[in-house]
């Protein structure tokens, strides 16, 4: 297991999920951010227990973790923290963000990597008129994605709260975990949609069957 302080950056970028499988959109994206706005690491931080999603229908946290372990292990600017899923009760956007600038200090630059349309419901997470104060927010789309309305909605955001949230278009968002489930339960392959760690071990553990 990597140590997510050995070495303290001074900008990283928080990409958040639950990662049920992650596959290679989240992969290409954390890279495209990283490139974009020259950050020295992202955070690649599995959910714990969001408050928007049913528990029932989401793989344990362990697999969730392990599983973004070995995606990212060949890149030396991604790394894992369990600090959601070792959280207990509800995990907070807000309450990772204190949590990592404590663990990194104040100096740190944080970036928050969403996708845009969740952006547009901030105001329903904990504590988001603060949240938007101490973070940068990069706000990810595919190209074929209408957003005319949405940078409109999340423009307003931005001038009214004075917060930093950039726009972002990444292809491969196309892929999705919902998708790469539903063809392992049909047997259908999934092969070049994740890394091949990641396939061989959701094989091995027998996950969405």
């Amino acid at each position: 297991m990597r140590n997510v302080i050995d070495q303290v950056p001074k900008s990283l970028a928080i990409m958040g999920g639950t990662f049920d499988p992650i596959h290679y959109g989240h992969l290409v994206t954390a890279e495209a951010v990283r490139y974009e706005f020259n950050i020295d690491q992202v955070l690649f931080m599995p959910t714990g227990h969001p408050p928007h999603k049913s528990q029932e229908n989401i793989t344990h946290s362990e697999h969730r973790y392990l599983m973004t372990v070995l995606a990212t292990a060949t890149n030396s600017h991604f790394n894992v923290s369990r600090l959601e899923i070792d959280r207990k009760g509800i995990t907070y956007t807000i309450d990772t963000i204190k949590d990592l600038i404590r663990i990194y200090g104040e100096n740190v630059e944080l970036y928050f990597i969403t996708g845009a349309d969740a952006l547009s419901h901030i105001f329903t997470w904990k504590d988001a008129e603060e949240l938007l104060k101490m973070c940068t927010f990069v706000a990810v789309t595919r190209p074929e994605y209408h957003k005319e309305e949405l940078i409109e909605k999340v423009e307003i955001i931005r001038n009214y709260y004075q917060s930093k949230i950039h726009f972002l278009e990444v292809p491969a968002l196309s892929i999705s975990s919902t998708n790469i489930r539903e063809r392992v339960k049909k047997g259908m392959p999934i092969k070049y949609l994740l890394p091949e760690s990641v396939e061989n071990y959701i094989y091995k553990f027998k996950l969405y069957l």
